[in-house]
């Protein structure tokens, strides 16, 4: 059997793992809640030991904590900070309401280990103790808040790299094909021509518009209100502990943060991390577009489009000698969908606050943490094996320019929508051509046909032929 300790909280005794930084009440989370087998992000368990920290080192500078404690509890936390201590976080993700399980996961962890550094053994919290030292002037209602949002902000830098690469790639893609000439679409039919270059200019345009949404959502999470405690007022939190915690984790983090401003908001309202996760479901619905867009442009290749080729990654088929599939644009769409889903549980989870808390704090976390990091990949992943590989298929593009009904639009002018109307019709019946029929009907000369019907001028504003 695996040697225990007895350790002893509120509730009488409890078997804890000999050898764990956690305790009996970590434990007792532990036995409650075997739900999912998912824990808590990581980026959660680092903002708690930054926080812990932070509050260790301000209590010091207080007067209000033995400096020995504070230094031992800093190092503590700062370990659990830099991931080194990840695995003594065994709570699930589902759990007690507003996430006082991980917080006194975090604090029993935190005290077992700065005792362990002043020499003494796990479960006695001698001299440090989870409650009076590593959370003085703490609240779950305050911290779990703070928390949230650095770790959103902690995640953010890469999200964003990652979409600028993103950007990159696909303006790398709108100049290399600017000039092949296609078939617009609209309604999935014959419409205007357009370049290659153009559709894929508008992709990095809307990618680089989502992207400006979510850098605007994170500059509301820099608002935080640890130091509200219980309920917003402060009890038993020093008057200065809030604006000197906001500067010190600043400092500890490298982002800056301010001040809440009105502490009971930061802990009743989670607007801010819900217009994130707002942003992030919008990012997701372009996503969804351009990927579902990809594959129909490469669609075929004998039966489809075929206006570009994806990069070949593996086979498509058990069954199918030959066949590939857009395996990273598929794999981008589940990742999408996936995130929606997160974004409605945050919704939900963000509108079940009640008075002075929401208890939902532990749901929201996990979905929007969760999203933030399958974005990430999944981006860098398709920005890698997809778009940069993307090839044009020139000669089919021209074609379809060519056979394209939508070439009757650039006649208008000429000989009126009328008269277009029953060239292109009679396009469609026979298979001629649109520059053929309107030879044949005498309606323009071979030289004002060039200049009208010339594919490559219908891409730019004005009126062909009349430049």
């Amino acid at each position: 059997m695996a040697k225990v300790r007895i350790e002893r909280d509120t509730l009488g005794e409890k078997e804890v793992p000999a050898d764990a930084y956690y305790g009996a009440q970590t434990m007792r989370a532990v036995e409650n809640f075997p739900i999912s087998g998912w824990r808590v992000p990581p980026a959660l368990i680092a903002a708690l030991g930054s926080i812990k920290q932070a509050a260790a080192e301000v209590h010091a500078s207080l007067g209000l904590l033995d400096p020995k404690l504070a230094d031992a509890i800093a190092v503590a936390a700062r370990e659990v900070a830099e991931h080194r201590l990840d695995d003594q976080f065994v709570v699930d993700a589902f759990q007690a309401g507003a996430g006082t399980s991980t917080h006194m996961n975090a604090n029993e962890v935190i005290a077992n280990r700065a005792n362990e550094l002043l020499g003494g053994r796990k479960g006695e919290y001698r001299p440090i103790h989870p409650n009076d030292h590593v959370n003085l002037g703490q609240s779950t209602n305050d911290v779990m808040p703070t928390a949230i949002r650095l770790a959103a902000l902690a995640l953010l830098p890469e999200l964003l790299d990652a979409l600028e690469a993103l950007e990159a790639a696909l303006h790398a893609k709108a100049e290399e094909f600017d000039g092949i000439l296609k078939a617009g679409r609209t309604h999935l039919q014959d419409a205007v021509p357009v370049r290659l270059g153009q559709e894929f200019g508008a992709y990095a345009v809307a990618i680089t518009h989502d992207r400006e949404r979510i850098e605007r959502a994170g500059e509301s999470l820099r608002r935080i209100g640890i130091g509200g405690t219980a309920t917003g007022t402060g009890l038993n939190a020093h008057p200065e502990y809030h604006a000197r915690m906001v500067e010190k984790l600043s400092n500890l983090t490298g982002t800056r943060l301010v001040s809440a401003g009105n502490l009971f908001t930061a802990m009743q309202s989670l607007a801010d991390p819900v217009e994130l996760s707002s942003a992030l479901r919008t990012l997701c619905l372009t996503l969804t577009r351009i990927a579902n867009d990809l594959r129909l442009l490469a669609s075929g290749p004998t039966t489809g489009l075929d206006e570009i080729r994806l990069p070949a990654l593996q086979p498509g088929s058990s069954i199918m000698p030959g066949k590939v599939n857009p395996v990273m644009a598929e794999m981008l769409n589940m990742v999408c969908y996936h995130v929606i889903g997160n974004d409605l549980t945050v919704a939900l989870a963000a509108q079940a606050g009640q008075l002075e808390l929401n208890v939902m704090m532990p749901v929201l976390a996990l979905n929007l943490l969760q999203s933030q990091e399958l974005l990430t990949r999944a981006i860098q992943a398709f920005t890698d094996k997809a778009v940069r590989g993307i090839a044009a298929n020139a000669e089919k593009c021209r074609q379809w320019a060519e056979q394209s009904l939508g070439l009757a639009t650039a006649l208008n002018p000429c000989i009126g929508y009328h008269a277009a109307a029953e060239v292109a019709r009679e396009a469609l019946t026979t298979g001629k051509s649109i520059p053929v029929i309107v030879r044949e009907r005498g309606l323009l000369s071979d030289e004002q046909i060039a200049a009208v019907l010339s594919p490559h001028a219908m891409t730019e504003p004005g009126i062909p032929g009349r430049r």
